[in-house]
Formats: C-alpha cells, sequence, structure tokens
C-alpha cells in the first residue's frame, strides 16, 4: 500500500487547479485520474463542443490558455490545454488508474483501484466534477428496441445517428449544441423543458462575462437571492442558440417530452411524433457507487457537502457545481476554490499555510 497526507480523484481542471495549490503547500499528494491523460474526458464529449467562456476566463491558476482571448476555446483545444498544464508543473498525475472503491479506516482513508493496488491517505479531495452519469429519465424503457437511444455523453458527432429524423430531449446548452450540430445533416426536433435566459455574448461592446464579474454575480453563493434566481434561469451564453435561432435552421421545437408508447413519444402539449433516434440531453448526476463511507452520500445518491467540505472529517471536494457561487462549476472560479480547500487541507500537516499561498501569490 502507497501512503500519502493527500489524495485526489480525478486528474481534470478541478484535480489539477488543486494540485498546483497543494504542490506549492509542500504535500505528499498524488492525483489518481481514471483515463490515459490528464483532461481526457474533455476529448471524450461532442466533437463540436467548446467552454461557455471565452479564453480569457478560461485558464486555470499560473498559466493562460493561447488564442484569441475572446473567443472560445474548443474541448480538443482545452485537453490540451490540460495536458501542458500537468506536464509545465510537474503535477503526480497517475493516469488510467480508476478509484473502485474508497473507504475509511481507523487512521486514513484507503483507495482501492481497478489494478488492485492500494492507496491510503490522511485527507481526500474528490474532484471528479460534475458530469459523471447521465440522467436517462424513466420512459426511455417504453421506446421501442427499435428506436436508436444515444445520451448526450455518448453522442460525439452527426455520423453517430443513423437514422435521418432524430429527436432530442433536453434544451439546455448541450441539447441545444446537439441539435444544432445534427440540424445540417438531419430532421431535427428538440424538446424543451423550463423557460430559459440566454446571455448575449457581448453588451456594451463588453463580454457579457466581465459583465458579470465586475457586478459581482459570478461571486454569489447559492443560498443568496442573486445565487437562487440565476440557479433557477440557469443562464448560459446565446451564441445562436434562442429558440428562434434553431426554428431558422430548420429544428422543430417542441414542448416537454411526457410519454412514451413504442415508437411514439407524447409531449406535454398533447402532441406526439414517431421517434426513430432519441438523445437524452437531461443532464448528469453523481456517480457515488464507489464511496463506501458512511456519511459521505445523502438518500439519493449525491455527495454531501457545504464549500467543499464533507461531514466526513478529512474529505474535501474541489470542482462541484455552486460550491461556493456561480463561477465553482467554471473554469474561472475552480482555481479559487481550489485554493481554499488546499490551504484548509494543509493546516492539519503543519504548514504555514498563509505564508506560502502569499509566497506564491506575489507577482513573478
Amino acid at each position: 500500500m502507497t501512503d500519502f497526507d493527500v489524495l485526489v480523484i480525478g486528474g481534470g481542471q478541478a484535480g489539477l487547479a488543486t494540485a498546483y495549490w497543494l504542490r506549492r503547500l509542500g504535500q505528499k499528494f498524488v492525483v489518481l485520474e481514471a483515463l490515459d491523460r490528464p483532461g481526457e474526458r474533455w476529448r471524450k464529449r461532442y466533437a463540436s463542443l467548446t467552454l461557455f467562456t471565452p479564453r480569457e476566463f478560461s485558464s486555470l491558476p499560473g498559466l493562460p490558455i493561447q488564442g484569441i482571448p475572446s473567443g472560445y476555446a474548443s474541448a480538443v483545444e482545452f485537453a490540451d490545454y490540460l495536458e501542458l498544464y500537468a506536464a509545465k508543473y510537474e503535477l503526480p498525475v497517475r493516469t488510467n488508474q480508476p478509484v473502485v472503491r474508497l473507504a475509511r479506516s481507523e487512521t486514513s482513508f484507503v483507495a482501492s483501484l481497478q489494478s488492485g493496488e492500494q492507496v491510503s491517505a490522511s485527507t481526500v479531495i474528490v474532484a471528479t466534477g460534475g458530469f459523471q452519469l447521465p440522467v436517462i429519465p424513466t420512459i426511455a424503457t417504453e421506446l421501442s428496441p427499435g428506436v436508436q437511444q444515444l445520451t448526450a455523453d455518448a453522442y460525439h458527432s452527426p455520423a453517430d445517428v443513423i437514422s435521418q429524423s432524430v429527436l432530442v430531449v433536453g434544451d439546455g446548452a448541450t441539447g441545444r449544441d446537439i441539435a444544432a450540430d445534427l440540424g445540417a445533416t438531419h430532421r431535427v426536433t428538440l424538446a424543451c423543458g423550463r423557460q430559459r435566459r440566454l446571455l448575449p455574448e457581448t453588451f456594451l461592446g463588453l463580454s457579457t462575462w466581465k459583465w458579470l464579474k465586475a457586478l459581482g454575480l459570478l461571486n454569489a453563493a447559492g443560498n443568496s437571492p442573486v445565487g437562487r434566481f440565476m440557479r433557477k434561469a440557469e443562464p448560459f451564453p446565446n451564441r445562436q442558440r434562442e429558440l428562434s435561432d434553431l426554428r431558422r435552421m430548420g429544428i422543430d421545437i417542441r414542448p416537454r417530452a411526457t410519454s412514451v408508447t413504442g415508437w411514439r413519444v407524447g409531449f406535454a402539449d398533447g402532441g406526439s411524433l414517431e421517434a426513430q433516434a432519441v438523445v437524452w440531453a437531461l443532464g448528469y448526476r453523481d456517480d457515488t457507487s464507489w464511496v463506501d463511507i458512511p456519511g459521505a452520500v445523502d438518500a439519493e445518491g449525491s455527495f454531501l457537502h457545504f464549500r467543499g467540505r464533507s461531514p466526513v472529517p478529512g474529505l474535501y471536494f474541489v470542482g462541484r457545481p455552486w460550491q461556493r457561487n456561480r463561477a465553482s462549476a467554471l473554469i474561472m472560479g475552480v482555481g479559487s476554490d481550489a485554493r481554499l480547500i488546499a490551504a484548509e487541507v494543509a493546516e492539519p500537516f503543519g504548514h504555514d499555510t498563509r505564508i506560502a499561498l502569499e509566497q506564491t501569490l506575489r507577482p513573478r
């Protein structure tokens, strides 16, 4: 068994930002990544995906992402950036090391790896992000076996959809992206849920993200009046993704999908259509099946935490949606959350975290 002060689970942006700060605080730690490269999960998402935020707001601590600041990095470009980030700072990332069980002994946490190896640590930081298991509604089981079904996680390009007609269920950013991606080659129907407010890319010549940051909206806590409003509205950048834009692309817009009978899908307005292929884009839920620690997971199977701190002593999180504020789930906010958690984690090991962080933050 290998022993560390801190074990970080996940080698995406949250795990790498955490590793950046842990290294500067002198911790003995390791980052375990299930796939074969840091940030590899970005490469497995749909090919047309770009980041929500412009490059000027899409960097981790210490290393700006290259390219036009006002432009949007592709998923592959960002994956390359994360791989470069891990190499530049010589972060101890062990790839192809999925954790199949996390348990707690009397003195430490023990992570069992798929390889059979075990890793122990006094502290564990889970940085697996908010995109783990795609949500598939129970009505999906009522579809005929002849209907092709994909999740947003499994969809990569229009070539994945065999038939010429496809229904995309879910009109968040991912659902609208996939509908637009399919629109040039397929007959697409998009089933919408609740009303959404999309943000303009710019306002008075400046990026909307600059305004949100300057007005403090990105720092609003989830339980604040502003935070509650933003959580309910779930605004995301427009970028030709208003329903009117999608209609101009030839996409048929329907209300919420409410029922399934064989090949037919029914909608909230009483209408229906025959489905040949369905892409479920209804968001994600936590995969907590590998966590075998009482008190770490709630009754619905979600991680329990308050601002990244689990009720289980020694267990922390980075990269959770609304961990501290709206920015927590964005690349621009994960570095700040990681810095706070890393500083708290380092204190029990006798490090002067205030001095260490001040030295790290001085201009060079």
